[in-house]
């Protein structure tokens, strides 16, 4: 074992690859999966524990190791992550199908809440920012209206509201960008 320029434990192979010692590949990426995770399934706790999943099967996997071992793990993060949103829908679909069973119902953590106000605080300001027109006829397609309800409610002909709906998605949408970025 060596140490490499950028002072990170390394072990020289016999066909010239450069493996990284587990510990020293845990050490500089476990955080930045754990958010990247994180970004996908909204779950902090849960990401940190699929973070240290990926370490793990890296570890079984001696082919990931050497100088693409980043992008393997990064590729395997993504698509744990991916399968976790996959198990968690399944798993609501099953419970909302069989409701009659008596499964707690998940109790948002103060972190949902947090983020739910948050989201709702910056919907609301883009909503009055926006033309009162567009707001309007957003929220009111947000209650369920159809086009039919909605030409009635806002005395527009019915034949203009999917134009409408669309403009007004769209101010909604770039608003909403320009204060708040991509999310």
């Amino acid at each position: 074992m060596s140490v490499d320029a950028s002072g990170e434990a390394v072990v020289e192979m016999n066909s010239g690859e450069v493996e990284v010692d587990l510990e020293t590949m845990f050490y500089s990426q476990y955080e930045r999966l754990s958010r990247l995770i994180a970004g996908v399934i909204r779950d902090r706790g849960r990401a940190e524990e699929l973070a240290v999943e990926v370490f793990l099967k890296w570890s079984r996997h001696p082919k990931a190791h050497g100088k693409h071992a980043e992008g393997w793990l990064y590729r395997t993060a993504i698509r744990m992550a991916l399968n976790e949103l996959r198990r968690e829908i399944r798993r609501t679909r099953y419970e909302s199908l069989f409701g009659f069973f008596s499964f707690a119902p998940r109790t948002p953590t103060p972190e949902d809440v947090r983020v739910a106000g948050e989201t709702q605080q910056r919907v609301r300001l883009v909503l009055s920012s926006i033309s009162s027109r567009y707001a309007e006829l957003l929220l009111l397609r947000n209650e369920g209206l159809s086009y039919d309800e909605l030409a009635t409610k806002l005395g527009i002909h019915p034949a203009s509201i999917g134009t409408l709906l669309g403009r007004a998605q769209q101010a909604f949408r770039k608003e909403y960008t320009k204060r708040y970025g991509q999310e």
